[in-house]
């Protein structure tokens, strides 16, 4: 059963008035196409509106919408169900939250990792709501290398609320560890790809997000803070999320217009949550158009336009 949000209110109801009005030419054998053709429209309409004007806490809201597609649902798509799971960090153990092996896209290897939520409460336990402890980036790290070795790209998908904060997270090297994945990642020789699918926040995202090109989908956030940890620091409480939201310019056109991230992907204008097959498609076309784009490119050139491209950003004077 689909699930809504506050905002999404009027697309429900509008979306129950079809169900039902099929529900009565089914039963009346009473021709009901151009009353269905008509709130077809309406919903199409109301739907445009709305989604043409989100706020950046309603966007915020779209990337942790429960029916929203999480990471494993985006590889198997466009692996076409080819992924073959790696795991472990050869060190403490295999972490759930953080995912990652090889898959063929097209016939083509390549290295998949990213953070995975789980998809009902049991599973989100299970994979620690997509918080990775440093065996997690220790593991990205260790298969990063791995594509290295046999030339194949990469491509990280981020969707997480953070990394670990706990205490046992700290004790094993959790700053050393996403500290690491940065300076890694930033010389690597393979085409890196990054996209941020839901949450990219903090530097649970950073750990495995410097690449060539790192680009968000349209109802996404990227932020070294969640709204509700701003709110609850700048105004000790969580009622000011929306102000924090806007202040933080965490958007995607905010990241893009900032030249913190390299493109932003149209969503469906229904949003992912609802077309899923739909965002598929488009993440692998994009994934193999910049995959084409970035294989030619001289190894040592392709590290230097990478390390310059971060070095850029910011302002300074």
């Amino acid at each position: 059963m689909a699930t809504y949000l506050d905002f999404e209110e009027p697309i429900k109801a509008l979306e129950e008035q079809i169900a039902q009005t099929k529900q009565i030419g089914q039963t009346t054998e009473i021709d009901m196409t151009d009353k269905i053709n008509e709130l077809e429209s309406k919903l199409e309409e109301k739907t445009k509106e709305i989604f043409s004007n989100l706020t950046p806490w309603q966007r915020v809201q779209l990337s942790r919408h429960p029916d929203r597609p999480y990471t494993l649902a985006y590889i198997n798509a466009i692996s076409g169900g080819t992924f073959q799971e790696l795991h472990g960090d050869r060190s403490v153990k295999d972490d759930k939250a953080m995912v990652g092996g090889f898959g063929l896209l097209d016939g083509k290897s390549v290295m998949f990792i990213g953070q995975q939520k789980g998809i009902n409460t049991k599973m989100r336990q299970y994979r620690n709501f997509g918080m990775a402890n440093p065996e997690g980036y220790r593991k990205a790290l260790r298969l990063m290398k791995l594509a290295e070795k046999f030339n194949k790209p990469i491509v990280t998908i981020i969707d997480t609320p953070g990394a670990y904060p706990g205490l046992e997270a700290e004790e094993r090297g959790q700053g050393e560890a996403i500290a690491r994945n940065i300076y890694e990642m930033m010389r690597l020789k393979v085409p890196v790809i990054c996209i941020i699918i839901g949450e990219g926040a903090s530097g649970g995202a950073l750990g495995i997000g410097v690449g060539d090109r790192v680009v968000m989908l349209e109802n996404t956030w990227y932020s070294v803070i969640s709204p509700e940890s701003c709110s609850s620091i700048l105004w000790r409480s969580w009622d000011y999320k929306e102000k924090a939201a806007e202040a933080l310019k965490l958007t995607s056109t905010d990241m893009k217009e900032h030249k913190l991230v390299d493109e932003v992907i149209k969503e469906p204008i229904n949003g992912a949550h609802r077309s899923q097959e739909e965002i598929f498609e488009t993440v692998k076309q994009y994934i193999k158009k910049t995959i084409a784009e970035l294989e030619p490119i001289n190894v040592n050139d392709r590290i230097n336009q990478r390390i310059d491209k971060f070095c850029k950003m910011g302002v300074w004077e």
